[in-house]
């Protein structure tokens, strides 16, 4: 077992040992598992709703925010939650890695639920209760790379997370889309064959995408160090712990409030996209369920390029010219991206949209990380990192519920159901304009130029 040895701290609590490339890698593997089951489990639930006649063309929206809204309303408030309580865990673990173990397995279970789920109830159900056992894992784990990366290298770890991340959408997106491909073409030939359409792939893609969260988490609790030592408690009960992680002091930090707006606004503008992309390319396109997941595909091999192209440039960038004139960029460049795609009228120029969202996203991913990580009181991490989840857990189900209701309203008035999805996008851009507003009052924090660091002896 790699474990980096304890080192110092700085005046603002970070850690000053500097620490291999291999460390920080496995310290961000298990972005890789959670945004993987994040990706699938979105999948299989539009392909679900579309395309197994559960609800009628004009109820999808709505359908989509009743399967979400629950589980996310559990995630947001279990995340951090259980962040800050782990900020103060004593174990031969460390304070972060009991919680990764029991939430990871008990994932499994809920994936396994949703795979054979066949009514919206049902589905909803398993839904939330991933979420209650995912966040368990997600918030305490957020707490890592404050725990453990000195300051001239979290950048660099940003961008590990969010290159983790790409590859965790890469993976969830790809293993359901090529099964709901095969869906689609063996339900099709059944029923050209005058058979009952049986054939069902999800719930393999659903079993497969455990096993890589299962993986993920292996290698990070078996190959990363336990991080700082808790917090003392000072007599205080696990009850009043959890209490005050919600306590209003929170408030003074003005940046860290409004960050979490800002940010809360992006992920819905790209959330819209993301999240409605079947309904679209259904309605807006006119695809049947294997032409619309093929296309999904290609798009997401177009987001994945221009993720990886945009991605550690940006974080190297923000390195020399500060996190805000990055982000600023990722807004405006994400929102005509969203905007392409409202107005597509075929579907090449949507893909074209496609790539401008995913560099997007790229410079984002690394950079919002990169300066959340720069803003938070150290000591509290944990806390912090977990109550971040208010926006990054509510950006799927608002931006289903806007979206997806629009496009419910747009389609009913039209009579028809190709308009909705554009309206719903166009929403979209608008949620970006919106976050660049909430940016603004956001100080960045002055980085050293200097910054003594060492190498852990036999570390690697």
């Amino acid at each position: 077992m790699s474990h980096v040895a304890a080192s110092a701290d700085d005046a603002d609590g970070r850690p000053t040992m500097h620490l291999p490339f291999g460390h920080l890698l496995r310290i961000s593997l298990y972005w890789l598992g959670l945004t993987a089951i994040d990706a699938a489990v979105g999948l299989v639930i539009q392909n679900r709703i579309l395309f197994e006649g559960w609800v009628s063309e004009f109820e999808v929206g709505r359908a989509l925010f009743l399967v979400g809204i629950a589980g996310a309303v559990v995630g947001i408030a279990i995340q951090p939650t259980v962040g800050a309580i782990s900020d103060y865990t004593v174990s031969r673990w460390g304070r972060r890695k009991p919680y990764i173990v029991f939430g990871s397995i008990v994932d499994v279970v809920f994936l396994v639920g949703i795979a054979y789920s066949n009514t919206l109830l049902a589905l909803a159900a398993f839904v939330m209760l991933l979420a209650v056992s995912t966040n368990i894992a997600r918030g305490p784990f957020q707490g890592y790379v404050p725990d453990l990366v000195p300051a001239p290298q979290v950048g660099l770890a940003s961008a590990m997370v969010g290159m983790m991340q790409i590859l965790g959408n890469v993976t969830g997106f790809a293993i359901a889309t090529v099964a709901a491909i095969q869906t689609g073409i063996e339900r099709d030939a059944q029923e050209a064959a005058g058979l009952a359409p049986t054939a069902d792939y999800l719930p393999l893609a659903l079993i497969a995408i455990a096993v890589v969260e299962l993986v993920t988490m292996v290698s990070v609790v078996l190959r990363v160090g336990r991080g700082q030592p808790p917090k003392p408690r000072e007599g205080r009960s696990w009850a009043s712990i959890a209490k005050a992680t919600w306590a209003t002091d929170i408030l003074q930090e003005r940046s860290y409030v409004y960050l979490l707006a800002s940010r809360l606004f992006f992920l819905m503008g790209g959330g819209v996209l993301v999240n409605l992309v079947l309904a679209y390319l259904k309605q807006s396109h006119g695809l049947d369920q294997s032409e619309a997941n093929s296309v999904n595909l290609v798009l997401l091999a177009i987001v994945v390029v221009a993720n990886l192209v945009a991605i550690v440039p940006a974080a190297r960038i923000s390195d020399r010219i500060g996190r805000k004139p990055v982000i600023y960029a990722s807004c405006v460049i994400g929102a005509v991206g969203v905007g392409l795609a409202a107005i597509a009228p075929a579907v090449p120029l949507a893909l074209v949209g496609g790539a401008l969202f995913g560099a997007s996203a790229g410079m984002f991913l690394s950079v919002d990380w990169a300066l959340m990580t720069d803003i938070i009181p150290k000591a509290s991490a944990g806390r912090y990192m977990g109550l971040s989840n208010v926006a990054t857990g509510a950006s799927t189900p608002l931006s289903i519920a806007a979206g997806g209701l629009i496009v419910d309203a747009v389609n009913t008035a039209a009579g028809v159901t190709g308009p909705g999805p554009r309206a719903a996008y166009l929403v979209g851009v608008g949620f970006y304009l919106v976050a660049i507003v909430l940016f603004r009052p956001v100080v960045e924090p002055k980085r050293r130029t200097s910054v003594e660091s060492v190498v852990a002896p036999g570390s690697g």
